[in-house]
């Protein structure tokens, strides 16, 4: 796998190709964390968190993307690939975000969809 300081100059490569207005209010940026993030709803650890958009008062508008999911799941890919893959996670983080601004919540309900729908395939 490539190691997380070449997986940042990636996201850097990427997150460059972005249209300045997706950057609006986004003021805590892109965030590159050493961690894989499980999500709660998985079994056998099986549902990575590869990317999360956040929205607070506190903290503000941020994305996170985590380098130990995608080591995990894509730890075998070619950069071109690993690459392709970070940007479809930024690209949906992104949406979030663009969502968020405009009051939307599509998004939302798509990935809702997709948890109900991978906890009824495994019978929960």
């Amino acid at each position: 796998m490539i190691e997380i300081d070449e997986v940042e100059i990636i996201l850097n490569e990427i997150a460059s190709e972005f249209p300045q207005e997706f950057y609006k209010e986004l003021n805590g940026g892109i965030v590159l964390l050493p961690q894989a993030k499980l999500n709660p709803l998985g079994r056998n650890n099986e549902l990575y968190v590869m990317g999360e958009y956040h929205s607070n008062r506190s903290m503000g508008r941020y994305i996170v993307i985590y380098y130990g999911s995608f080591k995990r799941l894509y730890g075998h890919l070619s950069r071109d690939a690993l690459k392709k893959k970070l940007a479809q996670t930024l690209k949906h983080e992104f949406t979030h975000h663009l969502e968020s601004l405009a009051g939307e919540h599509k998004l939302e309900k798509e990935d809702q969809k997709f948890l109900e729908d991978y906890l009824r395939r495994i019978g929960e």
